[in-house]
């Protein structure tokens, strides 16, 4: 056992035959113990790892304290080391008042007044015992967050880029004919399309790659000068990429990193750009109408594109992070919702715990915010009752507004159900309620409406034709001018000081609505108040009733055998021990592959619990071979990027990060 985790017995006693009659007691108990004859002794021994101390009072009465008052001032949070004291007197400070003393300095103490049974001091000595087990425990966990804490830092260095590393091949003149892989990251084979690629060369994978590629990584490789280029490799596929190349280790190696991503659907519009240009240039200077309504297309065009770059690089970072901070997050939430309900540690302890509980909260919060402006977030569109949606939500928007602003709520009637996500709807609203709170310092009204819309052709919020709910948040605030509303849905855009918004609250809300298939409006004018309209579809479908929420049974039910595969060790980890504690017994798996042949092996696998996107076989690929060996296998699908594409939609899926009463509630429902 490590020192630092030690349950052995340090014993202070220098009179008597104290030290020996104590360390036999604790022997025939099991338990191991040290003997030390002076405090400095003890000391020496506590930093070496212990369990508890046994001490005797005349062992403390006449020595120096403060090295042993300083060791205790020294420990870290989680430790609250425990002592057991033999006294002449007993523990109290009625009937001993000298006790006080030791109280005050060792905090944790235990007293045991002389004559003893020993059975009295093997149960004090056990108990301490415990209390000291709890406190590694605490420690276990608080470690694991802060490695969880760590690896998160180095999220942004692994965003959903392609990246290589190569080693140039030379003929015998020097000129570069070839490279060869190195490494290569997932990105790597999604943007090219080549598979397998570390220790193969480039030609032997595509013989008419073109030579110009050669050419600029070799120079690269010779001179050592960083290059940033656009390049088209059309034996790729007719493919368009922004690459990042620079040589890396030893000069004579001719090792080069090149970092890329694919660009093809903006040189389309670049193109699709000039060619506009073209055509304005070819038209008869005389037709001034004609130049007009050109000039009017190219602008847009130009507008599209800039959106369509900010798009794709929020997308691209989004997705990246939301895939690897949603699988940090998962055993981080898993570990803190397990310590909560355990009650682990002491008062302060738990309270850091609660802390770290709602850090994590924000920090999904944060990520589902920056997918919405991206449009990226998984959503659960269903028919929901916006009236009923917009009255549940009355009480807290009002409340978040303060006294000083009356909310008034105007439902028309009848009113459609409109398809969206619920949750999503909701956080969308306080958005909206936060911000025309803040727009109204000195007190005003609030009025969230809702009514049915049929969207003709033509309109200027450029929707679908159709029928639509329109759910609109009008305050009677400071409003915005005309350069405020055009950067409104812009990320990280606020009027706000720093510290008092994010600048992503309009942008979610914009990105939603435009995933929902909808559209989103502002209608404001500088001291007179804003209005922002919300158009959803409207469906025929009925809405469906919020089942309860399944309580987590704590009794160790056998439940059958769980497989749990994820190339991620901590994410897998913290998903066999929620399965653990539901009652299944787990077996783990860290691909696909070796998913398979487990199950070729084992007939008595009742549960299959798979991340989607993994190396190799990805989960939906993985539960599909699964039940066709096993018809009637329950699957569970979990996730933790930012989009569903690749899941087929029958199967049933988990959306990272979780806790144990999100994961017990899909079982139910499997």
């Amino acid at each position: 056992m490590s020192p630092h985790f030690s349950e052995r017995a340090i014993i202070l006693a220098p009179h008597g035959r104290d030290a020996a009659i104590a360390a036999s007691i604790l022997t025939d108990a099991g338990l191991g113990s040290t003997v030390v004859n002076a405090l400095r002794d003890l000391v020496g021994e506590l930093e070496r790892g212990a369990g508890f101390a046994l001490l005797t009072e005349e062992g403390l009465r006449t020595a120096n304290l403060n090295p042993l008052a300083l060791w205790l001032e020294a420990q870290p949070e989680w430790s609250d080391f425990p002592f057991v004291l033999l006294t002449q007197k007993g523990g109290g400070l009625e009937r001993n008042p000298a006790a006080k003393r030791f109280l005050d300095m060792l905090g944790n103490v235990t007293f045991l007044e002389r004559p003893f049974h020993p059975t009295t001091m093997v149960s004090l000595a056990q108990s301490a015992l415990r209390g000291r087990r709890r406190q590694y425990e605490a420690r276990s966990r608080l470690e694991e967050l802060h490695r969880g804490a760590d690896k998160y830092r180095s999220l942004f260095e692994s965003i959903d880029a392609g990246f290589c590393i190569i080693d140039m091949v030379f003929d015998a003149d020097g000129r570069p004919i070839d490279y060869m892989f190195v490494e290569a990251n997932p990105a790597f084979e999604r943007q090219t399309g080549l598979q397998g690629a570390v220790g193969r060369t480039m030609r032997s994978m595509v013989s008419g790659h073109e030579q110009h590629w050669f050419d600029v990584y070799g120079a690269v490789a010779r001179t050592g000068e960083r290059v940033r280029f656009e390049q088209h490799a059309e034996a790729l596929g007719n493919i368009w990429y922004d690459v990042y190349a620079f040589r890396v280790g030893d000069p004579d190696a001719g090792r080069v990193a090149v970092l890329f991503n694919d660009i093809s659907e903006r040189r389309q519009m670049e193109l699709a750009l000039r060619e506009s240009e073209e055509r304005l240039r070819g038209l008869n200077e005389t037709l001034e109408e004609r130049v007009v309504e050109r000039t009017e297309a190219l602008e847009r065009t130009q507008e599209a594109l800039r959106q369509s770059q900010k798009l794709e690089s929020m997308g691209q970072l989004t997705g990246g992070v939301a895939h690897d901070f949603n699988n940090l997050l998962t055993p981080i939430v898993g570990s803190l919702d397990l310590l909560l309900r355990r009650g682990v540690g002491t008062e302060r302890e738990r309270k850091l715990i609660e802390g770290a509980v709602q850090s994590a909260d924000r920090a999904r919060t944060l990520v589902q915010r920056l997918l919405a402006f991206a449009r990226r977030q998984p959503l659960q569109a269903t028919a929901i009752d916006i009236g009923n949606l917009v009255g549940n939500l009355f009480d807290l928007v009002a409340s978040t507004c303060g006294p000083r602003i009356r909310v008034a709520i105007d439902i028309a009637d009848p009113l459609p159900p409109a398809k969206a996500d619920a949750n999503q709807i909701e956080m969308a609203l306080l958005n909206l309620a936060v911000n025309a709170r803040d727009a109204m310092p000195d007190g005003g009204t609030l009025t969230i409406g809702a009514a049915p819309d049929q969207i003709k052709p033509g309109n200027a919020a450029r929707l679908r034709p159709g029928a639509y709910v329109r759910l609109s948040v009008t305050d009677t605030g400071s409003g915005m001018d005309a350069d405020t509303i055009a950067k409104a849905v812009e990320p990280f855009f606020t009027t706000k000081g720093v510290g008092q918004g994010t600048g992503l609250g309009l942008s979610m809300v914009h990105g939603l609505a435009a995933q929902l298939g909808g559209g989103l409006s502002i209608d404001s004018l500088v001291g007179r108040g804003t209005r922002i309209d919300l158009w959803l579809p409207a469906t025929d479908a009925r809405p469906e009733q919020a089942s309860a929420p399944l309580e987590i049974d704590d009794s160790h039910r056998d439940c059958g055998i769980a497989l749990v595969v994820d190339d991620e060790d901590l994410v897998r980890a913290s998903t066999a021990h929620m399965l653990s504690e539901l009652g299944y017994t787990v077996v783990e798996a860290h691909s696909g592959e070796e998913a398979l042949r487990l199950m070729h092996g084992s007939d008595e696998i009742d549960l299959l619990v798979t991340d989607h996107l993994m190396p190799g076989i990805t989960g939906t690929d993985l539960a599909t071979k699964l039940r066709e060996l096993r018809p009637g296998m329950r699957v569970l699908v979990v996730s933790g990027y930012a989009e569903g594409k690749g899941i087929s939609p029958d199967l049933p899926r988990l959306t990272k990060p979780f806790k144990q009463s999100d994961l017990a509630n899909c079982l139910a429902q499997l």
